[in-house]
């Protein structure tokens, strides 16, 4: 893994986790050199935040559960201009963090990561169908030029506080993608490897149930929004 003393730090990490003890290792000596991991503790019972000291990362502890509450939590404690997110499974290759952080550099305000499965049972049917209703509702509703609403992206630290989100679960990425477009963010959508998760089970598309959950939280998301008039 890179560290600090190697090479001058970019971008901050956000890892949010809940029991990733066994995927943990291997994504983090995967990062860039310039990108410092700051992993969220989300309740874990596997000592995922021993294991991520030992690696060298930046360690927070988020008891309130929830996605949302993770990732806001791991954003809030960075002090980068630009912050990145990624799971802790192993699913996506942290290299492709890179042209991520590279197009924010560039002028993007938000770049996004859109999942290419490397194998058809990577990313489940329902999992996905379920992601493909949402994104086509995102780019009719704000005009975003979105696919995805994957949990790999990077932004300028401080703008993305400012929009004010406020979803705490599963509806985050997707209250963000919709207050972005709202903004007028120019926002970039770059693919990215999509891996089977090195351990565990996702807690999003592993079941059928999981991914309805997820789907009432995105829904859920959009129809508060529209009631409230954001456009």
């Amino acid at each position: 893994m890179g560290n600090q003393g190697e090479s001058p730090i970019s971008a901050t990490v956000v890892i949010p986790c809940r029991d990733e003890a066994g995927s943990l290792p291997a994504l983090v000596r995967a990062l860039p050199p310039d990108l410092h991991p700051l992993v969220v503790d989300n309740g874990s019972n596997d000592g995922t935040a021993d294991v991520a000291v030992k690696l060298g990362c930046t360690v927070v502890y988020q008891p309130i559960p929830g996605y949302g509450s993770a990732v806001h939590a791991g954003i809030e404690a960075c002090n980068t201009e630009i912050v990145c997110t990624i799971d802790g499974d192993g699913s996506m290759d942290p290299v492709d963090l890179t042209r991520l952080v590279a197009a924010v550099t560039a002028g993007a305000d938000l770049a996004v990561g859109r999942r290419r499965p490397v194998n058809r049972g990577t990313w489940p049917l329902h999992a996905r169908l379920g992601t493909q209703l949402i994104a086509r509702r995102l780019r009719h509703r704000y005009r975003i030029p979105i696919h995805d609403i994957g949990p790999m992206r990077a932004a300028r630290r401080d703008e993305l506080l400012a929009l004010g989100i406020t979803d705490r679960r599963f509806g985050y990425p997707v209250e963000l993608l919709a207050r972005a477009g709202g903004a007028g963010w120019q926002i970039t959508e770059l693919d990215i490897t999509y891996l089977p998760r090195s351990g565990g089970r996702s807690k999003v598309s592993g079941s059928l149930k999981g991914t309805f959950r997820a789907t009432r939280d995105f829904l859920s998301v959009l129809h508060r929004m529209e009631d409230n008039g954001a456009h």
